[in-house]
């Protein structure tokens, strides 16, 4: 039964050893792509043979559960349409690509890791493992100046102080509890956090490193500039992966605390408002897609924070929707943005002007995508925050849907400025971008799976749903 359970880590090591091994020869980017791709290919494979299974290894430490199992599946499928959408590697310097691959498939790994870990210092360490992958890749771009440097020391230098942060949390409860494991937590914190004023700031800060995953108000500050001075496939990688272990960890965090209304309820609460507003009113003013897109995430936290803390299975399970969503439409923005730039150069509004004529489905990609993380029916970005604000409402929490609902308003202003540029620019003499077959098949799968996911939600919704139960 061993095998069978640990089997998407044991094929995700696996990859990460063949890479490895390929770092010390000479290959060309493609040969490194392929595979890559076919190793990333198996590991999906072994994590759907292993869907439905349950165990608890290493001591209980380690948790094998629906919840887990969803996840790791997300994650690894995750990083294959990743590893797809950079096949070229253009933003990479050559002589990085065999290490670049590496590193995301050890990133990746640690989030596999984390999805499973149910006692304090196996998710600290496998949140490490995650992080030092990127902080690694991170400079790994061509050109750029020094905005590439300046990216990766942004981001090890909020890293350093969230891990900190959370260890500190870990250590006040530890001293309440006695206990590192989430299950004992769980029958201790809720009265806790109830008497305790000390628990509630250790459950805060504990989930700062969490908060610094997802981007989530007051640990976004470095997201903008990491993700403009990152290449485009790292991007992709750091706006989409990290923050699924993130909600994964929230969501397990929120239900060790309880599900009554509590002051870290309040709490909680007022940090989704803050990264909602906060996100949307400065993305209003960015020309850098990418910088917009990092704005854009920051809010994304907000409004599925708001369904983490309504720790209800209806609340949660939409949470866990609108993070499969939010990462398809996200990758979908990436697709076209590493499309757009073959020297992995950054992207403008200016650069947008007659996508439409020069190239139907990348310009289509994006309105599709843009259409979804506005919330417009029938994406997958509608029923995510429909179901998000449903839960909310069903908790009680009128007020907080009413503002998201408000940010909501404002971000499509935005996001239909995307489509706008790309539909009714400039007609410019500019040349047609020709896409190989392996982008069109991209491209259409974006666009399919956000409408049909949208539009028939109903077994992923029940697939969340039955995860979340783990939970409650």
């Amino acid at each position: 039964m061993l095998n069978t359970v640990f089997m998407p880590e044991v094929a995700l090591m696996l990859t990460v050893l063949v890479l490895f091994f390929m770092t010390l020869g000479k290959f060309r980017t493609g040969t490194i792509q392929a595979v890559s791709l076919v190793l990333t290919a198996i590991t999906i494979v072994a994590t759907f043979a292993s869907m439905g299974n349950e165990s608890s290894m290493f001591f209980g430490a380690y948790q094998i559960d629906g919840l887990s199992q969803l996840f790791k599946m997300v994650i690894i499928v995750g990083l294959f349409l990743i590893f797809y959408l950079g096949s070229g590697l253009t933003g990479i310097d050559d002589k990085l690509h065999p290490e670049y691959n590496m590193f995301l498939a050890i990133s990746a790994l640690g989030l596999m890791f984390l999805s499973s870990s149910v006692e304090l210092l196996t998710i600290l360490l496998s949140l490490e493992i995650s992080s030092y992958a990127l902080y690694v890749v991170i400079p790994f771009r061509r050109g750029a100046g020094r905005m590439h440097v300046e990216a990766g020391i942004k981001y090890v230098l909020f890293g350093a102080a969230s891990t900190g942060l959370t260890l500190y949390g870990m250590s006040y409860i530890f001293g309440l509890t006695h206990t590192t494991y989430l299950n004992e937590l769980a029958e201790l914190m809720p009265s806790l956090i109830a008497t305790q004023p000390l628990a509630v700031m250790a459950m805060v800060l504990v989930m700062t490193a969490f908060f610094y995953k997802l981007a989530l108000f007051p640990m976004h500050f470095w997201t903008p500039d990491v993700y403009q001075g990152a290449s485009n496939e790292t991007t992709s990688f750091v706006a989409t992966l990290p923050k699924v272990g993130a909600v994964l960890l929230l969501l397990r965090f929120v239900a060790v605390a309880g599900v009554d209304i509590s002051q870290l309820t309040w709490v909680l609460a007022t940090i989704a408002v803050l990264s909602m507003t906060l996100g949307n009113l400065s993305a209003l003013v960015q020309t850098d897609l990418k910088r917009l897109l990092a704005y854009s995430s920051i809010a994304h936290a907000g409004y599925v924070m708001l369904g983490i803390l309504t720790a209800d299975e209806m609340g949660m399970a939409a949470a866990v929707f609108y993070v499969i969503g939010y990462l398809l439409m996200n990758l979908g923005c990436f697709f076209v943005i590493y499309n757009i730039s073959p020297e992995g150069e950054n992207v403008t509004f200016d650069d947008l002007k007659g996508l439409s004529r020069r190239s139907p489905l990348l310009a289509l990609t994006l309105l599709v995508s843009a259409f979804g993380m506005a919330g417009i029916p029938p994406t997958i970005g509608f029923i995510g925050k429909f179901m998000i604000f449903t839960g909310a409402i069903h908790k009680g929490f009128y007020a907080l849907v009413i503002i998201a609902v408000m940010n909501a308003a404002v971000a499509a202003f935005y996001y239909l400025k995307m489509a706008r540029a790309a539909y009714c620019g400039a007609d410019d003499e500019q040349e047609l971008i020709v896409l190989p077959f392996g982008a069109k098949v991209m491209g259409a799968f974006f666009i399919l799976s956000i409408i049909l996911i949208g539009s028939l939600p109903q077994s992923f919704l029940a697939a969340a749903k039955a995860a979340v139960v783990t939970l409650l």
